[in-house]
């Protein structure tokens, strides 16, 4: 029988506390001294942190003594209104209305309207053997959207791996919403790591395009001349020097590939990370690579609706969906270390 357990703001205190343990989890309310409330969630492998209250972003992920986030100049999670403001989680999520990068002709932030929005509700659903962490939001405005959303992570007994969900519900009685999310992960970026998937090598396509925040140096730009040159897919992390700034990889649409993609990243003399997603309800992946004295990160996969260039891009490709009124739209990807 599934028990249901309500998680209201004022129980996230400086001093943390345990609001529930059985013999597989242990659930943890916390606030750091940024303010920002914390709910840990741990099991015999590890634990998740989420901020249930900014945008529902898991802010770190450790398993097997292995913290799986980026490494950043955020050692901690700070209140704000735009995801600049705290980039140093483990993953967050990218829209619902538009995601990714804007162009010039884009009117939405940075990775849309979503990442720190304030969640209205949060609550624990458990059993015997998983335990589901659950928020939900209302976003209207008038003469404008008005849409639900339901993010989810689920955590399992002994298990190195969650599945993270977001539902996405048009609230209009007429008018049609647009759709664009990214389940942004921020993996850890590990010297020697070797990268791997079940899509073809060449499904990959070295972004051409160069945003606004990427500032090019003369090798940066030689190398990626060179990749442009050689079709290369870099699969093996071995000069970080060489990802400074971002490399960035987008898919094709792995719809005629697979039906489920898997890709991993394979860490020297240890663990492999997974990240694994229905590419019918997520047709495209972006990997992206980054290497400088404040920031490493290793995203090997990021699972989008489409690629991470803004709204008006996805428009133009096709690939922005269009919600109809009361239709619901459902994304599941289950990520972690792979058993």
């Amino acid at each position: 029988m599934t028990q249901r357990i309500n998680l209201p703001e004022k129980l996230f205190d400086k001093t943390p506390y345990n609001i529930y343990q059985d013999e597989h989890f242990t659930v943890t309310t916390m606030q750091y001294d940024t303010g920002v409330a914390g709910l840990k969630i741990s099991n015999n492998r590890g634990y998740i942190v989420i901020l249930p209250f900014q945008g529902f972003m898991i802010w770190d992920a450790v398993f097997d003594q292995l913290s799986l986030k980026m490494a950043s100049a955020f050692d901690k999670p700070y209140l704000g209104t735009q995801v600049t403001d705290t980039y140093g989680m483990f993953q967050f999520t990218s829209g619902v209305l538009a995601s990714g990068t804007p162009s010039e002709t884009d009117q939405h932030p940075l990775h849309g309207e979503y990442p720190m929005t304030k969640l209205d509700h949060i609550y624990l659903e458990f059993d015997q053997d998983n335990i589901i962490i659950g928020g939900e939001n209302e976003y209207v405005k008038g003469f404008g959207y008005h849409y639900r959303t339901h993010n989810t992570v689920i955590m399992h007994a002994a298990s190195a791996l969650i599945d993270i969900g977001l539902k996405v519900t048009n609230l209009s009685n007429y008018q049609t919403m647009p759709l664009q999310y990214l389940n942004h992960l921020n993996y850890c970026y590990v010297n020697g790591a070797t990268m791997s998937a079940n899509v073809p090598e060449n499904a990959l396509k070295l972004r051409r395009s160069i945003p606004a925040h990427v500032k090019p140096t003369a090798n940066w730009r030689a190398f990626n001349r060179e990749l442009q040159a050689s079709g290369e897919v870099i699969e093996m992390l071995d000069d970080g020097s060489r990802f400074d700034p971002e490399i960035v990889y987008m898919s094709t649409d792995l719809r005629p590939f697979v039906d489920r993609a898997v890709f991993k990243m394979s860490l020297p003399d240890g663990p492999t990370c997974v990240t694994a997603f229905s590419t019918k309800e997520l047709p495209f992946v972006t990997r992206w690579l980054l290497h400088n004295p404040d920031q490493q990160v290793a995203a090997f996969a990021i699972p989008g609706t489409s690629h991470p260039d803004g709204h008006n891009a996805a428009s133009q490709a096709g690939t922005l969906i269009h919600l109809a009124p009361g239709k619901t739209q459902s994304f599941t990807v289950t990520t972690g270390i792979g058993e």
